[in-house]
Parts: structure tokens; C-alpha cells; sequence
């Protein structure tokens, strides 16, 4: 563009000047050997310009018949460059695409074409082609001679990562990784296999560095810069949480500033206040988490904030929770199990079963059967509500590739990835039919709750006076008080069928003997029925005795 404009600028100067000539009119005289000549002057500029072109074509022409030679072994040699880089592009496209034949003739054509020496690439195309072929040791021996040259050590050292990875030599992946990231700390691969070992061997101060160098040269971006570098702080606060309380602070805070949402650096945060008897900026930091999203582990530590505390003031605090997140069935289940310690337990019935509405789980079914024992202690009502824990989804927990941790941990154990931990529910086998935790289910599930079993206690015994008759009348008399011991209550076992379900609930009803004409006690036998009422006469053995009065409770 700028030789046009300045061959345009040329043509417009010389079009200026004859145009000055021409209005300029004049006569050149010129006297060479003897002889006189005249012209005008527009004719002598014209001659002039005439003669001054033709000698820049007379040098151009004898320029390029001097410069031939070279000039036409220069084109056959961009000729043969040309197809030498149009035969490693199709190369490497063959050996992208897997086919080995292709890649391998476009191997030995680029061979032929152009020198390795010249061209790195021609390495690259042999080592893939060594690759699909399965000839892994010559693909090997292809990427340690690159990762020697300065021009292809990355790419070099990148091969040989894989390749390490591929056959399972982590330490020698570890080692290229090292190097790559030493050498070309911009490498996002490179920075991020050596921040996964570091933080596999806890080399936590070494993995922040790397992550702090990653992040002035932008090589990850700044969300996830730090989020990976909370979780580093917060893994060297948990272990130093036991020996330096105050360092385990500093860190853990440090992580919530670069991400609030980190339960693990609130939880740490937290107990280091705790052992520094700092209950109120511990306290804090728990309910900023809890307005956030509650968590069962914030509760827990919230509750149980102080040790000495009694079971009524823990029961305070979990209702200070609820308040702050009313109708949330974490807060409610909470209270529940306060309230259970407390002995509260029509209260913490309650709250269990609203949790148990809103989002029903196993951990709540498992707590009301908890609060059933404590509060009627009915086996058949226990095992009621242990029968829904079962049938209920898992609770959430720490889960990272496939597995769950008892808590929280920086570095997956599988993979060894960082941040790999999520609070999520557990990926597990169906072993047998789950109900959908709906509101529906968790209803149908307090309705067919069964009955309580009563125990009817038969009345004291009274003692009676027996005289003897056969004494004469001014005999004197002795009045003998006899105490009749009490009869064993007689227990008959009566099978109930539940509301709801086809299971036998049993009942204890107990009777209490009659007396025969000689003395001798009569038991009234009732045998168990199934389904029918108690005056169907198929339930007794003699329809013409009378049936015992028994009550039943009604729900």
C-alpha cells in the first residue's frame, strides 16, 4: 500500500512539473562541436525524462540477466520447501486423524524435501506417527530429543508427561511436570500437574507460590486462581489447627476472603477462635456461613460452641439457627436433636417430623426413631421409622470421585486432583426400592406410623378375713388375715395389623384370673386374631362364655 501511494505521489510530481513548464514557455540553446542546437524547453524535459527511464531499464535488464542463476535456483528451492511443508501438514493431519500409512509415507516425503534440522516439526510428525503405530519407546526416544532442543523442549517435555502418565510412572510425570513448570511457568499444564503434586505430598507454602506465580503471569484465570489457593490455606490451616492455633487463623481467614463460601476454612476458622476463648467472632463466622447456605457441620459446631454448655442452652443456640433460617430442614433437624438432649421431646418430635416434610432423608427418619425410643420406647414404632430411613435417599456428604470422607480433605485420594471434594448426596448401588423424598412421602409416613401398645395392670388384691366356722360360740376367735399373693398377669399376644402396612404389630392385653367354686383361679384365654373384631365367635374356642371386657386406644 505504501509503494502505490508513493508511486502515485511520483506521478503527480512529474505531472506538476511539465504543467509548470507549460505555462512557462521558453527557448534551450545549445552549441556542442561546432553545431547549434535549439529546442523548447517543454521538449528538453521531455527528452530528458525519456533518456533517465531508458537507463533505469537498461540496468534492470542487465541486473536480472546478471542475477539468473540464483534466482532460479532460489525457485526451485522455495519450490521443494513448499512441498515439503505441504507434505508435514498432510502428515500431521494423517497421524491426527490415526492413519498410520498416510502419516508414514508423508514422513519419508518430508524427509526428502526438507532437513529436520531446518524444521522441528518434522520430529513432532514422527513421533505421533510412532504413537498410532504403538512404537511408544521410538515415540520416547523422539520427545527427549526435542525436550533437549531449546526450540521444542516444551513440547517435548509435554510428550513425555503423557507418556509417563499413560504407563503409570508418576514420579517421572511428576519430574517432566516440575521441569516444564520451572522452565515456562505460562504452561497451564505444566502449573497445574505440579500444583496436583505438591499438594499430594502437602507441600502447601511450594503449591501457593506456584499458584501466586500463575496468577501475575495470567496463566489461570483469577476465580480460580483463588479458589485453588483458599484450599491450599485452608489444608495448611487444618494442620495447624492442633500445634498454632493462631496460624490455623490467620490461614483459615485468609481463605475466606478469597472465597466466602469455603465451609472447610469457616469450620477451622472458627475452632481456633474457640480455643482462643473468642466465642463471638467464632459464633460470627458460623451464621455468615449459615446465611449463606446452611450446613449440618456449621450447626454442629455452632451448638456445641462451648463445652460446658448445658443441654437447654444448647438447645437456645440451635433455636437462634432456626431463626436465622426458618423452615430450612437442616435448621429444624438441628433443634430436633437439641431438643431430644434436652428432653424435650415433644418439641423435638415436632421439628422432626416438619424437617421430615419438607426434605425427607435417612439421618431424620434415624432421629425420630432416636426420639420414639426415647419417648415410648414401642419397638414396633422404632422399627417403623428405621424401616423409612431405609427406603429414604442418603444424606449428603464430603464426596469426591465416586467416594465419601468422614470430612473434608483438599486432595481427592483417587485421582489426586485439588478442590476435588463437593458437599453433595453419594453415588451408591440401589440395593432395593427408594422412595422419592417428597412431601407426600414423608405425610404417608407419619400417617402409617402405628399405634402405641398399652398394657392394661390389673388392680391390687385385697386381703381377706377368714373365720373358721366349726369353733363354738365362747370359743374365742382369731381372726387370720390372709394376703392372697398375687397371680402373674396373664399375657396374651393380640396380632394388630398396621394402617397402613402389612405388618403384624403385636399388643399385650392382660387378664385378670377369676375364682372357681373350690378356690382355684380361672384364666380367660384370648387367642390372637388376625383381622377379625374381638366378638367374632371363630375367635374364641366357646362362643357361650362371655367375652372379657378390653379397651383399645383408638388413633
Amino acid at each position: 500500500m505504501i509503494r502505490i501511494l508513493f508511486y502515485v505521489l511520483i506521478v503527480l510530481a512529474l505531472g506538476a512539473g511539465f504543467a509548470w513548464l507549460a505555462d512557462r514557455p521558453g527557448e534551450l540553446s545549445l552549441i556542442w562541436q561546432g553545431q547549434r542546437i535549439e529546442m523548447s524547453l517543454m521538449v528538453a524535459a521531455t527528452l530528458l525524462a525519456s533518456l533517465i527511464s531508458a537507463i533505469l531499464i537498461v540496468v534492470w535488464f542487465i541486473r536480472v540477466v546478471w542475477l539468473s542463476p540464483h534466482s532460479i535456483s532460489r525457485y526451485f528451492r522455495a519450490r521443494k520447501r513448499d512441498r515439503g511443508y505441504q507434505a508435514l501438514s498432510t502428515g500431521l493431519i494423517a497421524a491426527g486423524a490415526g492413519d498410520s500409512v498416510l502419516a508414514r509415507k508423508m514422513t519419508a516425503r518430508t524427509h526428502g524435501l526438507l532437513s529436520a534440522d531446518q524444521e522441528p516439526l518434522i520430529h513432532l510428525l514422527e513421533a505421533q506417527t510412532a504413537l498410532i503405530e504403538g512404537k511408544y519407546d521410538d515415540a520416547r526416544k523422539k520427545f527427549e530429543l526435542m525436550a533437549d532442543d531449546p526450540e521444542t523442549r516444551e513440547l517435548g517435555l509435554r510428550g513425555l508427561y503423557l507418556e509417563a502418565k499413560r504407563l503409570g510412572a508418576n514420579e517421572a510425570a511428576r519430574q517432566y511436570a516440575e521441569r516444564a513448570a520451572d522452565k515456562a511457568p505460562h504452561l497451564p499444564w505444566a502449573t497445574l500437574a505440579a500444583l496436583d503434586y505438591r499438594s499430594q505430598t502437602g507441600q502447601w507454602d511450594e503449591a501457593i507460590r506456584l499458584i501466586d506465580q500463575s496468577r501475575t503471569a495470567h496463566v489461570i484465570e483469577r476465580k480460580e486462581a483463588d479458589r485453588k489457593k483458599a484450599v491450599l490455606l485452608t489444608a495448611r490451616a487444618a494442620e495447624k489447627l492442633e500445634a498454632d492455633s493462631k496460624g490455623a487463623r490467620d490461614d483459615a481467614q485468609a481463605a475466606l476472603k478469597l472465597a466466602e463460601d469455603l465451609v472447610p476454612a469457616g469450620l477451622i476458622a472458627a475452632k481456633a477462635l474457640f480455643r482462643e476463648d473468642n466465642l463471638r467472632k467464632g459464633a460470627a463466622i458460623l451464621e455468615k456461613l449459615w446465611k449463606q447456605d446452611p450446613h449440618p457441620e456449621v450447626a454442629k459446631l455452632y451448638v456445641r460452641a462451648r463445652s460446658g454448655d448445658s443441654a437447654s442452652d444448647r438447645l437456645k443456640r440451635a433455636n437462634k439457627l432456626e431463626a436465622i433460617r426458618p423452615n430450612n430442614p437442616i435448621a429444624l433437624a438441628t433443634v430436633a436433636e437439641a431438643a431430644l438432649e434436652a428432653r424435650q421431646l415433644p418439641l423435638a418430635r415436632s421439628k422432626a417430623e416438619a424437617a421430615t416434610r419438607i426434605q425427607p432423608s435417612e439421618s431424620i427418619f434415624l432421629l425420630l426413631a432416636d426420639i420414639e425410643e426415647a419417648d415410648t420406647n414401642d419397638d414396633g414404632r422404632i422399627r417403623h421409622w428405621m424401616n423409612q430411613a431405609l427406603k429414604s435417599p442418603r444424606d449428603p456428604a464430603w464426596t469426591a470421585d465416586g467416594v465419601t470422607a468422614p470430612e473434608w480433605l483438599p486432595v481427592s485420594p483417587i485421582s489426586g486432583r485439588l478442590d476435588a471434594f463437593e458437599w453433595k448426596q453419594p453415588v451408591a448401588q440401589i440395593a432395593g426400592p427408594i422412595e422419592d423424598g417428597t412431601p407426600d412421602a414423608a405425610d404417608a409416613a407419619i400417617r402409617s406410623l402405628p399405634p402405641v401398645a398399652i398394657v392394661h395392670q390389673r388392680p391390687e388384691p385385697q386381703p381377706q378375713r377368714v373365720v373358721p366356722a366349726a369353733l363354738p360360740s365362747d370359743a374365742p376367735r382369731h381372726v387370720i388375715e390372709v394376703e392372697e399373693k398375687p397371680e402373674e398377669p396373664v399375657v396374651k399376644t393380640i396380632a394388630v395389623p398396621a394402617p397402613s402396612e402389612s405388618v403384624i404389630v403385636s399388643q399385650t392385653v392382660k387378664t385378670e384370673p377369676g375364682k372357681t367354686a373350690d378356690g382355684k383361679p380361672v384364666e380367660t384365654v384370648v387367642e390372637p386374631f388376625f383381622g377379625r373384631p374381638p366378638d367374632d365367635p371363630g375367635v374364641r374356642e366357646d362362643a357361650s362364655k362371655p367375652l372379657e371386657k378390653t379397651t383399645f386406644r383408638l388413633f
